[in-house]
């Protein structure tokens, strides 16, 4: 995490031009292509990497070569120690001041508890925010879940950072962190998750971005945090491993009219919403919405799944009473109850990350959900996650996405998900973890 570096976490995918086939035949749906910036660090490093003039691939890696990253030639080599990469700075030695921005421009700390603060970031993003090639869809984060990804416990307000134009006190751009524990084998390493870089579209060539990057860094360092996780669309050096998204067609028809999805060959819309129709109501005997009080029984069993996992979150159960209570139109966590004995045996969750629909004259949002973390116990996790789907379309979800991560691959088929096809890398920041990790080691989601 150097000055020049940035640390962002992971933001979900959207659509982009790239079409792949299901393997149903039925739906042709928009995948991920890696040229695509589908996440939020690709976003950064894409623009800071234009600002640098740095514009090929060996460029590109000599500027990541001088980080404190996995390296290329490092691959194999098992001589190498698990852990940081380089030592902490002396907080002593970090930059006290803010990094200069250009004359017409000042810092401005975000308070997202103030409404009026948050109606401008929503608007900043919402009109300026990571976008598809083709102009077709823009991501539509909600208010409330900013203030959710935004407001975690200890967070850092400071770690909250806008930038004003002086002469009308406009808020143009924004960056963010917050601070997480992130399991790495058996460590537990406190990490930060950037996110949210945003430059206002007609300020794109005044160098803001990699300023936003430098500050937030430097804020971070002051917190005396020295490591993140974060993910990309792109190679850089280097993953810890590479995930695909897949996508399972909720409202066919509506994806199909606003370009997402388009007709397989040998397929009328009549059998094409045929084939993705659902059951009317759940089958899981005990299968309910989560309430307050099961937070500790929600956490001993995600405690207990996550620990399989190469790299997972260390929540406890401040962190699960915070990402997994449901909030509407933000998080949607459901488990199973038994109704013999009532121990608490499966849990689902997902997130809501619409996009806007650039465009369309019939059409304004893509309500998209996100599979986050699920736990199998008792109840097979495809019958669980196809629960997930039966709730997510009663709630009025057009797509149903996940990652091959964890044990998500055991029902990606059989709930007829297609695969996108681009893939999202996962990285670590001043950390080296063994190579070779397969996307069902991975337990980490990030936002």
């Amino acid at each position: 995490m150097g000055d020049n570096s940035s640390l962002p976490s992971g933001s979900s995918p959207k659509p982009n031009p790239d079409l792949v086939e299901e393997e149903s035949d039925s739906v042709i749906q928009k995948g991920h292509n890696n040229n695509d910036n589908v996440t939020s660090l690709e976003t950064i490093v894409q623009r800071f990497q234009d600002s640098m003039s740095i514009d090929d691939n060996n460029k590109r890696h000599k500027f990541w070569e001088t980080q404190p990253v996995g390296q290329y030639k490092d691959v194999g080599d098992f001589t190498l120690i698990e852990g940081p990469i380089e030592p902490p700075t002396p907080l002593s030695e970090v930059k006290q001041e803010p990094y200069n921005l250009p004359a017409a421009y000042e810092w401005t700390t975000c308070d997202m508890d103030s409404q009026e603060t948050c109606d401008e970031v929503y608007l900043l993003l919402m009109n300026n925010y990571v976008e598809d090639d083709e102009n077709m869809f823009r991501f539509n984060y909600s208010k409330e879940f900013l203030r959710w990804a935004l407001r975690v416990p200890g967070y850092y307000r400071s770690w909250h950072i806008g930038v004003r134009a002086k002469a009308s006190k406009k808020l143009v751009a924004f960056i963010t962190a917050v601070p997480a524990r992130i399991r790495v084998n058996d460590e537990v390493v406190k990490m930060a998750e950037v996110n949210f870089l945003c430059v206002h579209k007609k300020l794109r060539s005044k160098r803001l971005a990699p300023v936003l990057i430098k500050e937030v860094t430097r804020r971070v360092h002051m917190e005396n945090i020295w490591q993140a996780a974060y993910t990309a669309g792109v190679v850089l050096p280097t993953p810890i491993t590479t995930c695909q998204y897949w996508h399972r067609s909720l409202n066919p028809k509506k994806l199909i009219d606003v370009g997402f999805s388009r007709l397989g060959a040998r397929m009328t819309m009549s059998r094409t919403i045929k084939l993705y129709k659902l059951p009317d109501s759940t089958v899981t005997p005990g299968f309910r919405k989560m309430e307050l009080r099961d937070v500790p029984a929600v956490t001993r069993l995600l405690r207990n799944y996550l620990s399989q996992f190469v790299v997972a979150p260390d929540f406890d159960e401040h962190d699960v009473e915070h990402w997994l209570i449901p909030r509407d139109n933000v998080v949607d966590s459901y488990l199973v109850e038994s109704p013999e004995n009532h121990d608490i045996t499966d849990f689902c969750s997902f997130y809501t990350l619409p996009s806007s629909i650039l465009g369309n004259q019939a059409h304004s949002t893509l309500k998209a959900a996100y599979s986050y973390y699920n736990v199998s116990t008792k109840t097979p996790l495809p019958q669980l996650m196809n629960d997930a789907l039966i709730v997510a379309k009663q709630k009025d979800f057009d797509v149903f996405n996940a990652l091959d991560i964890m044990h998500n691959e055991s029902f990606l088929k059989d709930l007829k998900f297609g695969p996108g096809d681009g893939q999202l890398h996962y990285y670590l920041y001043n950390y080296r973890v063994r190579s070779g990790m397969k996307p069902s080691e991975l337990g980490l989601v990030l936002l």
